[in-house]
């Protein structure tokens, strides 16, 4: 999808259409999460700090993310996917990877079938999407964010040639830390990548450098795997000021817990380990792990977890600038004796009826106690 969160909120609000969208925390610690194609020309970008955003375009328009809605959206996004095919294996809520070797009888090649599901997502949702067809993976990602917004690129055969010219900043999973340490090796292009020694780059890079080598070759053998199971589901927040004593932790790390729970449960998953990571005000990060008897995924389990590792890690005159709670292990089994059951389900339930009131109204539309009593102090 191109641009999704901030499409969404210009199609849903049309006083945004044609503007500068950034879409993001408006705290000076904020981060972009989505910058539509008209704030893109002044240099701003996803995950860019959101200081930076306003600097580069003053007249920006700062949104809220609506977590719920984007999930919405995202649902007839891929239901529109699976017209096409049951291989549909999703990276992120507008993202993902569908096998239509087995489709084409019914409607048509490759390039043929991506043109209708753009078109259906365009006529249908009032959103547009980028397609990369390709006969493969890695091949297909890199092609569909080569001639975004709207766009479709088709691979021919012979991938290597057509992979040879790209810069290997193209690369996917190649960031500015490995994309420095090529430079300074003499690579420039995804070509260059190719016809290195798959030794050299493991010595540049470890183990993924002949990873990196073959997919340059456009050798990648990997299936589209539907119903994908994530490595883990995590929040984080950046503060405007750093937290110090204990006690400031535990709103801002029941939020995390909360916002983790309900991407468990939209998913229908659990997990048996809690993360809780800190980053001090120097960017020093560290990380507590704790592994529960049971698979969980309700917010108060996940809370009182990362309460018990903030206990394992010093706070120290630096401050913390950041938190983070994650979930992994995930498995999609039910959670079941780590509370008594009566506990269990009452807990399970208030999940649920919180979610579907937040999906619907927002996150205002229903909040726990503690939550709604510190943002009206903010």
């Amino acid at each position: 999808m191109d641009a999704f969160f901030a499409s969404v909120e210009q199609r849903d609000d049309p006083s945004l259409a044609g503007k500068p969208v950034v879409v993001g925390g408006a705290s000076k610690r904020g981060v972009v999460a989505a910058a539509s194609y008209e704030v893109r020309k002044f240099g701003v970008r996803s995950a860019m700090p959101m200081v930076e955003a306003l600097r580069r375009c003053p007249h920006a328009i700062v949104v809220t993310p609506k977590h719920g809605r984007y999930a919405e959206v995202s649902g007839e996004v891929f239901a529109i996917f699976r017209r096409y095919t049951p291989l549909v294996e999703g990276l992120s809520l507008d993202e993902a990877f569908l096998d239509v070797t087995g489709s084409q009888a019914l409607f048509g090649d490759g390039p043929a079938i991506a043109r209708r599901i753009k078109h259906e997502i365009k006529s249908e949702l009032h959103l547009t999407a980028s397609a990369g067809v390709a006969p493969c993976k890695f091949a297909a990602k890199i092609a569909s964010d080569l001639e975004k917004p709207d766009g479709l690129v088709v691979v021919p055969e012979d991938v290597a040639g057509f992979l040879a010219p790209l810069p290997i900043e193209k690369m996917w999973g190649v960031g500015p830390v490995a994309a420095k340490k090529l430079h300074e090796s003499g690579y420039r292009t995804i070509g260059d990548l190719a016809r290195s020694h798959p030794d050299h780059l493991e010595r540049l890079l470890g183990v993924w450098g002949r990873e990196i080598c073959l997919l340059a070759r456009g050798e990648d053998p990997r299936a589209v795997i539907p119903a994908h199971i994530a490595k883990s589901v995590g929040a984080e927040e950046t503060f405007e000021s750093d937290l110090r004593a204990r006690e400031e932790f535990d709103l801002p790390l029941l939020h995390q817990a909360e916002r983790v729970s309900h991407r468990l449960l939209r998913d229908g998953l659990c997990g048996r380990t809690v993360v809780l990571k800190i980053k001090y005000a120097d960017f020093q990060l560290i990380s507590r792990r704790m592994s529960l008897p049971e698979p969980i995924c309700d917010t108060t389990t996940i809370h009182q977890a990362a309460m018990a590792l903030l206990d394992r890690i010093p706070l120290d005159r630096r401050g913390v600038r950041l938190t983070g709670v994650a979930v992994t292990d995930l498995c999609t089994e039910p959670p079941r004796l780590l509370l008594p059951e009566p506990e269990l389900g009452k807990r399970k339930k208030l999940e649920e009826l919180m979610l579907q009131v937040q999906d619907r109204f927002g996150e205002a539309g229903l909040q726990r106690a503690a939550l709604a009593k510190k943002g009206n102090e903010d």
